[in-house]
């Protein structure tokens, strides 16, 4: 499995309604692309203070590396990032076997 997990910091004027439709967009990608498997996401929660401005994250699950790498192009996620990606300040996306 691979686990696809990022933090977000959006734009200050970027509503949390707006934040809300950004995940929904994202999570409905389950069951639309093969081989994502989940999605989870939240705000930033820790007392440590160690977020460097990123106010979300989220973790998805994927059941290859080759269906994260058909997700990446796939008409879906490109969709959803028209979506997500003018609301973002700042993005870090990361990857890893599980």
């Amino acid at each position: 499995m691979v686990r696809h997990f990022g933090v977000f910091q959006f734009k200050p004027a970027v509503t949390e309604e707006q934040i809300a439709f950004c995940f929904k967009t994202m999570k409905e990608m389950v069951g639309q692309i093969p081989g994502l498997l989940d999605m989870e996401y939240g705000p930033y929660n820790s007392t440590e203070g160690l977020n460097e401005g990123f106010t979300h994250g989220f973790v998805m699950t994927f059941d290859t590396l080759a269906s994260r790498d058909a997700y990446l192009p796939h008409p879906v996620h490109e969709r959803a990032k028209e979506v997500v990606v003018p609301k973002l300040e700042r993005v870090v996306v990361f990857d890893i076997d599980v």
